[in-house]
């Protein structure tokens, strides 16, 4: 523990020292990061000679990697006073990639992935993958608008509510995929067919092609200006061996989605609609969901805060002995999808969620409250994972109540700690499923970017 504790303050120490004030911004996709300013700087230190390589006229090569460490604890983390209900573990991820781009025709982009954990006892796939690439792909620039790309990728759509990175958890999602992409300044087409990996916890062992698992897509993104933009899309996936809680079997899910966001003044606004159909063993599918976001920026002696709210509507199955499937799916969603405790997933849900935020220089402070109800009363609770976790017992609506605190502190563009505690209150559905003890969760992150 001593010789880990030295090596971190070394990391951090060399990353201050020969890092400061360089003007790179970095993407939550390492691809994104806008490190082409780097070539306008000189003289060039040693830092930035490392980090962008230029090779010719428009032709580059570019370094970077990140390293995030966890320490998280949960106390009673199934809602029950147990012995094994209780744990601290350490959570640790090094990405590290490559980016060649040439004649702004063809661009590789390789990142390597390294996630380990410690002192945790009951693994998830999410937790644990010694060594793989995180993305492996190529691009090809048909036409200055238009590409097309091959290989393994990380994805974030919209506001990540059906499709996201997964950046919580110890392990990203990737997807092996082909795909064609438009631009021009008001209008973004996506469209792929993907195949999700599953990761496993050993060296280069992930698998891949996995065909029992596809997620076919177009997304569309217009521009009507600055204030106002509207995504439509399409996905289709079809998975094999899904559980829910009226019973087990493959599905194809079809998912037709709207989400118009933007602003207004200081109003910022991210609502979004989706409707599903198709089939899941012998029954169709007929789900929805609803969800709104209202920020709203105010000012209080002197300091701006954000208060904001944030509601949603998942439909559940309204019963299980008919032929029809009504619980909403999210797909691929982020892991911390109502915080990083994610204790319950957007299936079968209603949540109201109203925050606070503001910044204090380099400090960060952020409170939330979120309640928890079942939308159908005989349908369960499914997990993060969209893994049924607390099936349907009795009758009563209202899972919980949560609180959360986030603080962060930026040391500079490169080096962030942050501090996240969450408490759980269980309702009257968790209490009579014998599920009754209040829930604690603490997660300590330290990251930094190079």
């Amino acid at each position: 523990m001593k010789s880990r504790i030295v090596q971190i303050v070394l990391l951090l120490c060399g990353v201050v020292a020969f890092s400061q004030n360089e003007p790179i911004g970095f993407s939550l996709l390492r691809q994104n990061d806008t490190v082409d300013t780097l070539k306008l700087i000189a003289p060039k230190n040693t830092y930035r000679k490392l980090k962008y390589i230029p090779l010719s006229e428009n032709s580059s090569l570019s370094f970077g990697g990140s390293w995030r460490f966890q320490y998280e604890s949960f106390v009673n983390e199934q809602f029950q006073n147990t012995e094994d209900q209780d744990n601290l573990w350490f959570l640790n991820r090094v990405l590290l990639h490559a980016h060649l781009k040439i004649k702004n025709r063809f661009e590789v982009f390789a990142e390597l992935n390294t996630s380990l954990t410690g002192d945790k006892n009951n693994l998830s796939p999410v937790d644990k993958d010694g060594l793989a690439f995180n993305q492996l792909f190529v691009k090809y620039y048909i036409l200055p608008n238009w590409n097309i790309g091959l290989g393994r990728e990380n994805l974030k759509l919209g506001s990540g509510r059906l499709v996201d990175v997964r950046e919580g958890p110890n392990v990203r999602r990737s997807f092996d995929l082909v795909q064609i992409n438009y631009h021009s300044n008001r209008f973004l087409a996506k469209a792929f067919f993907a195949v999700p990996v599953r990761p496993k916890p050993g060296t280069f062992d992930n698998n891949y092609l996995n065909f029992d698992d596809t997620f076919t897509a177009l997304y569309t993104t217009t521009y009507f200006n600055k204030a106002n933009n509207l995504d439509v899309y399409a996905f289709y996936q079809k998975d094999d061996n899904v559980t829910y809680n009226n019973g087990f079997g493959n599905e194809g899910r079809v998912s037709l989605g709207l989400r118009y966001f933007g602003n207004h003044k200081t109003l910022t606004y991210n609502n979004e609609l989706v409707y599903q159909f198709g089939n899941f063993d012998n029954q169709n599918i007929q789900a929805w969901t609803v969800s709104f976001q209202l920020e709203n920026k105010i000012k209080i002696h002197n300091r701006y805060f954000n208060t904001g709210i944030k509601a949603e509507v998942i439909s559940g199955d309204k019963n299980a002995n008919d032929n029809t499937l009504n619980t909403f799916d999210a797909l691929y969603p982020r892991g911390a999808y109502f915080g990083r405790v994610a204790r319950f997933g957007p299936s079968n849900l209603i949540d109201v969620h109203p925050y606070i935020n503001t910044k204090f220089k380099k400090l960060s402070f952020e409170v939330d409250y979120d309640a928890f109800w079942r939308y159908s009363v005989n349908d369960g609770v499914y997990n993060a994972a969209l893994l049924l976790e607390y099936p349907d017992t009795n009758n009563h609506r209202f899972i919980a109540h949560q609180i959360g605190t986030i603080l962060g502190y930026e040391v500079n563009g490169y080096i962030n700690i942050e501090l996240e505690s969450n408490i759980i209150f269980p309702g009257v559905f968790l209490k009579e499923s014998d599920q009754g003890d209040t829930l604690y969760h603490f997660v300590l992150t330290t990251e930094i970017k190079i």
